[in-house]
């Protein structure tokens, strides 16, 4: 029931009034807080998560980042799409730098800084992660705000690698959207 960022909150409230039957709220994490990969995308999909309410579920970016899952034995199960697919994770959490859908998925610069006290939150309570995959500059910077990091200290490139302190290890990736 946030409502922290009035843009995006009225966004929701229309969106809620066309499609009353998607999800249309902030998009809650999806894996197992014990995981070791974390992976942080930008803000949930129009037609995927705000569809369906878990992240990369129902687009493009979904088919991508959950057959890669899947080859490299992070997920087990079928994606298809819907949160009822028995698709789990394995050993990997996947979350948002932003929870809400934003217009033409494009947030901007407060409703980031605004929603990045859920993403510290949520990193806070992955204890083994070791290794976070960045997908996007909004992924990259909200994750580094998040850990108290400076920006200008891991400079973000793709396929860029980053030691931090506290053991982690940031990977940088191109967003799997078209």
């Amino acid at each position: 029931n946030c409502r922290k960022c009035p843009r995006l909150a009225a966004f929701l409230d229309a969106q809620r009034e066309a499609e009353p039957a998607w999800h249309n709220a902030p998009v809650n994490s999806f894996g197992n807080s014990d995981a070791r990969l974390l992976i942080v995308g930008l803000a949930p999909g129009m037609q995927g998560a705000n569809r369906t309410g878990r992240p990369f579920t129902g687009d493009f970016a979904g088919e991508l980042l959950y057959g890669t899952l899947l080859e490299f034995g992070f997920a087990h199960g079928t994606y298809q799409a819907r949160p009822d697919d028995g698709l789990e994770l394995v050993d990997c959490l996947i979350t948002n730098a932003v929870r809400c859908v934003p217009p033409e998925n494009k947030p901007t610069p407060l409703e980031i800084k605004t929603c990045n006290g859920f993403l510290a939150a949520r990193i806070d309570r992955c204890p083994n992660v070791t290794a976070i995959v960045a997908l996007g500059r909004v992924a990259h910077d909200g994750t580094l705000s998040a850990l108290g990091l400076r920006k200008s200290a891991f400079a973000f490139g793709h396929g860029a690698e980053h030691e931090m302190p506290g053991g982690h290890r940031l990977y940088d990736s191109f967003h799997c959207s078209r």
